[in-house]
């Protein structure tokens, strides 16, 4: 569905005709450029504005079945932008993706958006208090829209560290770090790590180009040098998210280390323990069964004190295993 369709001349809005192709041109004799927002057009709905604005078949078809990488793509008439927004749920510990497809040309502006989140109506409605920055051009969008789902990548490594040290305070606590589910919890833990990482990884060599700073050396085209320094901002800040991520992937894989160190130091406390036990249990066990068998000469069978004596010996040695194992730290 077509979610706004707009005209901006000189950093301004004016509302766009129905017809595309009018729009275009009336853009473009204006020396601005229009920007069309869809959100999970269908096959039908795309074909129009494929046809209007001459997009590449290969973008298309990415645009409208999604689940693509983050990628900039260059083609004759245009740019084509992937990028992949992220949102976390702190319930339930997930981190879901959606995905923005940006049509760049010299007078024009796709968005489509897959998803529902990371709606697009904050950014337009924030860049057009930006008269100047809009003035620069069709560029304008792709930095804004840049630069939101970059600052969003911030606060959602910000929030996966704060309870990636819930878990690491649950994991060293003494009476909950032995939980059977803790492990579970870890792992799909970093398992939403990984899929933020899926999001934020690919995007650094487009956003190196789009700055100007990748080391092919070569210049993105549609893409205004004025803007340059504003992508290398956004490409700073997703260096830093994906240092973030980096650290969150190696702590969370050390957290599962030193779990499952944990659980087997405990193990082997366990296993001590329970021989430790057995140990002194194999004392009277030995006393009694050697008395049990029937024979007719044994010494102190018949004497009158022998099982009061016998009861006092095995009391005897068990304190004084007890005692042993105790000193030692096995019990």
């Amino acid at each position: 569905m077509i979610v706004d369709c707009a005209i901006y001349r000189e950093g301004h809005r004016s509302e766009g005709p129905e017809d595309f192709s009018d729009a275009l041109g009336e853009a473009r004799r204006a020396g601005g450029f229009v920007w069309i927002g869809l959100h999970e057009p269908t096959e039908r709905e795309f074909d129009h504005v494929t046809q209007e604005f001459g997009l590449h078949p290969l973008a298309v078809e990415d645009a409208l079945k999604a689940h693509q990488r983050p990628k900039l793509e260059v083609y004759d008439d245009s740019l084509f932008v992937v990028l992949k927004p992220v949102a976390y749920e702190p319930q339930s510990d997930t981190v879901s993706t959606g995905e923005i497809m940006i049509f760049l040309g010299d007078a024009f502006v796709v968005t489509v958006r897959h998803g529902e989140g990371a709606p697009l109506k904050a950014v337009r409605h924030r860049l057009e208090q930006e008269p100047d920055l809009l003035g620069t051009g069709p560029t304008s969008v792709l930095y804004a829209v840049a630069d939101a789902a970059v600052d969003h990548y911030l606060e959602v490594a910000t929030e996966l560290q704060a309870d990636l040290e819930g878990l690491e305070a649950e994991v060293f606590s003494p009476d909950d770090g032995g939980s059977r589910h803790t492990a579970s919890r870890i792992y799909n833990f970093k398992r939403q790590v990984l899929e933020f990482r899926r999001a934020t990884g690919p995007l650094a060599l487009p956003m190196s180009r789009l700055a100007g700073t990748a080391p092919s050396g070569v210049t993105v085209p549609f893409v205004d040098d004025r803007a340059r320094p504003f992508f290398r901002d956004v490409s700073d800040h997703l260096t830093r998210v994906n240092e973030s991520v980096e650290n969150l992937d190696r702590l969370v894989s050390d957290i599962l280390n030193a779990h499952l160190a944990q659980m087997s130091v405990r193990q082997n406390d366990d296993m001590r323990k329970i021989s430790a036990w057995a140990a002194m249990a194999a004392i009277p066990t030995m006393i009694a069964g050697i008395y049990g068998m029937n024979f007719e000469h044994m010494p102190e069978l018949r004497w009158e004190w022998s099982y009061p004596a016998l009861i006092a010996v095995m009391a005897v040695l068990e304190v004084l295993v007890f005692r042993l194992f105790k000193r030692r730290g096995w019990l």
